[in-house]
């Protein structure tokens, strides 16, 4: 081979540049590669086995060798794999250190983390605008994003239900505020506002679409892809809400760049060990935190709190408040049930309060029991 022909070789893009391949993940299978193992992207997951694009195109694998105890650390969508050359069946023998993350707890008492996608750069967060936007849930769903490490975008769907201007303007600048730091994008797939926009954005790594039943996720998928890929069904009239049309993660490729993952409609939105991702969701709330008297103000009645002055003068909606404190509630239970020295401090909170309530009351009664 001549030295021109060897240059235009190594030029080639990889065969699965298409699905994220870059120099990053070529580093770190290296290892595998000597051990004469296939890279491959995990396309969808099901019943201890995957699909996953290889060069030499999609092959069925078997995750056994990969099915810890821990559910954080299965094989999930998105995920690269080493897999082997040949073989029937074929295993999955590891897959590549994950650069992020989109990680929610499940409905169990035992307060695991279930694992939705990996290796995502925007969490793609559909809300239809069928009915009024829950803002508490879209707060959860950007808390969880934003603690994956990916980029987070809400994205108000079926706008062409909202036909004024300035009623659609309203509720953009709703969320935006619900939102600080996040495009909010209104869209439309039967009209097509917006999608251009929306394709430049995930054109660019993998996207993740999240949403309840009902958001337009699938029909936004079929937008993107150019094609009905993903069936569609109609949401009931009464509260814009959907049976699940997508029941499985896939991982589909966007014919104008990028991989986009489609996710079932999420019932629960669930937080795990996510106070980092609260604390980005309410950054205002963080900023006037920073000028209270003390540093371990807890905003309920502490004298100088810069929070509550914030709530007094009208700068900072309560509501705003008041979800802050839920959600940093919710995941502190979350992370107490498996932090056993977390766990310690907020029982022995708990007694310092119940004791000083007591207190308070006796004083009251003017100090009688």
């Amino acid at each position: 081979m001549t030295s021109s022909s060897a240059s235009s070789v190594s030029a080639r893009p990889h065969a699965l540049a298409a699905y994220g391949w870059d120099e990053h993940w070529a580093a770190e299978f290296a290892p595998y590669a000597a051990e004469g193992l296939l890279p491959g992207r995990v396309v969808r997951v099901d019943r201890g086995q995957c699909d996953v694009m290889t060069e030499d195109g999609v092959i069925r694998a078997d995750t056994a060798f990969v099915t810890p105890h821990d559910p954080l650390r299965v094989i999930c969508t998105g995920d690269w794999a080493a897999v082997e050359a040949a073989g029937n069946p074929r295993y999955v023998k590891a897959y590549l250190p994950r650069r992020t993350a989109f990680v929610r707890s499940t409905s169990s008492q035992r307060s695991e983390g279930q694992i939705l996608a990996a290796n995502v750069d925007h969490a793609v967060i559909a809300v239809s605008l069928t009915v009024e936007p829950d803002l508490g849930r879209i707060e959860r769903f950007l808390a969880l994003a934003w603690e994956s490490g990916a980029q987070p975008l809400v994205v108000l769907t079926k706008a062409d239900l909202v036909p004024d201007p300035d009623t659609l303007a309203y509720l953009v600048r709703d969320v935006e505020t619900t939102a600080p730091g996040v495009q909010v994008l209104p869209v439309s797939s039967h009209t097509g506002e917006g999608t251009d926009v929306l394709a430049a954005i995930v054109s660019g790594g993998t996207s993740v679409l999240l949403g309840t039943s009902g958001a337009g996720k699938s029909t936004l998928a079929n937008a993107l892809l150019g094609e009905d890929v993903m069936d569609v069904q109609a949401t009931r009239e009464v509260d814009g809400k959907g049976r699940h049309t997508t029941t499985t993660r896939n991982l589909l490729a966007l014919p104008g760049g990028g991989v986009l993952i489609d996710t079932p409609g999420l019932r629960g939105v669930g937080l795990f060990d996510a106070e980092a991702g609260v604390g980005q969701v309410f950054s205002e709330i963080e900023d006037h935190a920073a000028d209270c008297r003390f540093h371990d103000c807890a905003h309920e009645a502490e004298p100088g709190c810069a929070v509550l002055a914030a709530v007094a003068d009208g700068s900072l909606p309560e509501r705003r408040l008041e979800s802050y404190r839920k959600l940093l509630r919710e995941n502190q239970r979350i992370v107490a049930k498996t932090d056993a020295r977390l766990r310690a401090e907020l029982h022995r909170d708990w007694r310092l309060k119940a004791a000083q309530g007591r207190a308070n009351y006796a004083a009251k009664r003017g100090g009688r029991a």
